[in-house]
């Protein structure tokens, strides 16, 4: 146990100690500063040449979102036929069929918006190709979509009054070419020297020890499984994601792939506070993440770490946890590590299944997707903690009677209003997603879906509703993990979660780009002894108080119909 602690401790430090000096250079990078990457300017100047892009070319906020929405549709719509026919086209050497229309129509969403809600198995259900030039391929451009755009918000809060939130395909050119791709190579090193299948060999055949013949998939995984890490993706190329030996094939490589799951998150906070010159406001939010973080950690490893009450009601002892739906490679502890992570950053990758995991621990993962603001995704982590900022500076004005101000612009009620309408949006998708599914269970058990709704549940009951909560969440939040006893690769969940997925995406990152192009475009008001300080451990606290009382309201009734009546249940 004390072994296992370590592990945890050296991989939190070993983040921290990579986080803190990237989070410095991102903030130069993308501020134009002198970086010791600067050879590669010639590579990006001939892409945008090739491309007839100016770079240096100034874009308002709407401007800015025209052309990250007009680049995500064209992946969508390119991605959508290449899945309907991957079966006819190359580097198929397993055969593996098409996918239906309503999968491939979940699928190619799922991995635009940076969410890999996998419905169907990897190793089964896609190709080699697929796998590479569109799965692989969308885990940089989403994550660099969502990196564009967070340097957009920094932008216009640095610069105190412009229109000008900075040209989209320079951020997200540089995004890959001066941070993905170069720490991405050295994930995929790490794995390829540790066991994970890097070639376009087919599947092989082995014979165990028992004596019977198994065919076991493989492929070029490495470089995906890097940069499904790095960039908060989350797609595995095996339907087990990283419980999979190959995926994840011992303690070393399931260090590397936790950190390299945490340490984007963690240096783009940093990097705010560094590239708008307000390094103590990115300590504060590093620290109201860091709570939250823990506040799921904790419970969650001691929850795993004491075992199942009912297998302890039993008389059975468990010396080593909870055991069920874990690798014994890694164990309780390492598992409820991993999955606070993945569910506080929106990667979703799991090395071992949260559907197995105690009802309480089940609890703490959808609240880190449902607040969807300690840490999140690639970018779209500060994107959505700046929504609770808004509304924490509004509150905090109401109180002392002022004119909420945030970073020297005047907080005003358009601002307000699209907070609100973000902060409501979330509840909304997941709750009628919820509600609908449970009605279609509960009322048309029979009907035909594809797959009748009475086979959905293979846990019905407490559990049976929590499975279907987590997916509308993971949907929601970009996220991607699931509770696996549901049975969700049929029209019904594949066209209502892909419907969830958009929204989910892009209205939280259309909505602060919004505010931050509304407000850097106002005058600027230099502090005074009035004005409300936002780098303060005292807003610290009054922000976390707003995230927690918001998602109280909006999902206690939901959690205790779930989680929470399934763990008393059990007493």
């Amino acid at each position: 146990m004390n072994t296992e602690l370590l592990g945890i401790v050296a991989s939190f430090i070993i983040t921290l100690l990579i986080a803190i000096p990237l989070g410095k250079y991102l903030a130069k990078t993308f501020a134009g500063e002198k970086v010791w990457t600067d050879f590669l300017k010639p590579i990006e100047n001939a892409i945008f040449k090739l491309s007839g892009i100016n770079p240096a070319k100034p874009m308002d906020w709407k401007q800015f979102l025209k052309a990250m929405m007009t680049i995500n549709i064209l992946w969508l719509v390119y991605g959508f036929f290449v899945l309907l026919y991957q079966d006819k086209l190359p580097l198929n050497p397993d055969g593996n069929p098409g996918m239906t229309a309503d999968l491939a129509f979940n699928t190619i969403i799922s991995f635009v918006v940076n969410c890999n809600l996998q419905h169907y198995s990897g190793e089964s259900g896609a190709t080699y190709l697929t796998q590479h030039f569109i799965f692989m391929f969308l885990h940089f451009t989403s994550c660099a979509t969502g990196i564009a755009a967070a340097i957009a918000v920094f932008k216009a809060f640095r610069d105190k009054t412009t229109a000008d939130v900075g040209n989209f395909w320079m951020y997200f050119v540089r995004s890959i070419t001066r941070l993905l791709l170069p720490i991405s190579a050295i994930i995929a090193l790490i794995l390829a020297f540790n066991g994970t299948p890097s070639s376009y060999a087919g599947k092989d055949k082995i014979i165990t020890v028992q004596g019977d013949t198994v065919n076991v998939s493989r492929g070029p995984a490495a470089p995906m499984i890097a940069i499904k890490h790095l960039g908060t993706n989350g797609g595995g190329w095996f339907g087990a994601n990283s419980a999979h030996p190959l995926e994840n094939p011992n303690y070393l490589t399931n260090m590397v792939e936790i950190i390299a799951q945490f340490i984007i998150p963690v240096a783009m906070i940093l990097a705010f506070g560094y590239f708008i010159n307000r390094k103590k406001l990115g300590w504060i939010i590093f620290g109201v993440m860091m709570v939250g973080t823990l506040m799921f950690m904790v419970p969650t490893i001691i929850g795993e770490v004491s075992g199942n009450p009912m297998i302890a009601k039993m008389g059975i002892s468990q010396p080593t946890g909870s055991m069920e739906g874990k690798e014994v490679r890694f164990g309780p502890m390492a598992t409820g590590y991993w999955s606070t992570l993945t569910t506080v950053t929106s990667t979703g990758s799991v090395n071992g299944m949260h559907d197995s995991m105690v009802p309480l621990s089940g609890l703490w993962q959808l609240l880190a997707m449902m607040i969807n603001g300690f840490f999140g995704g690639c970018g779209v982590g500060i994107l959505n903690y700046l929504v609770y900022l808004i509304i924490a500076v509004f509150i905090s004005g109401l109180m002392v009677g002022r004119t909420p101000e945030f970073l020297g612009h005047k907080v005003e009620a358009r601002e307000v209003k699209i907070a609100a309408l973000i902060t409501l949006l979330s509840p909304f998708l997941i709750m009628a997603g919820t509600a609908l599914s449970s009605y279609m269970f509960v009322h048309h058990g029979n009907a035909d879906w594809a797959v009748k709704p009475s086979s959905w549940l293979n846990n019905p009951g407490y559990h049976g509703f929590s499975e279907m909560l987590y997916e509308y969440t993971s949907a929601n939040a970009n996220n991607g993990s699931g509770f696996e006893g549901l049975g969700d690769n049929n029209i019904f969940w594949n066209v209502s979660t892909g419907i969830v997925l958009l929204f989910g995406r892009f209205l939280p990152i259309i909505g602060p780009v919004a505010i931050a192009g509304l407000l850097g475009k106002k005058k600027y008001v230099p502090e005074s002894a009035g004005t409300l300080r936002i780098d303060t451990v005292t807003f610290g606290i009054m922000t976390f108080a707003v995230i927690l009382v918001l998602n109280a309201l909006s999902y206690f009734p939901a959690l205790a119909l779930g989680p929470i009546a399934e763990h008393f249940s059990m007493k």
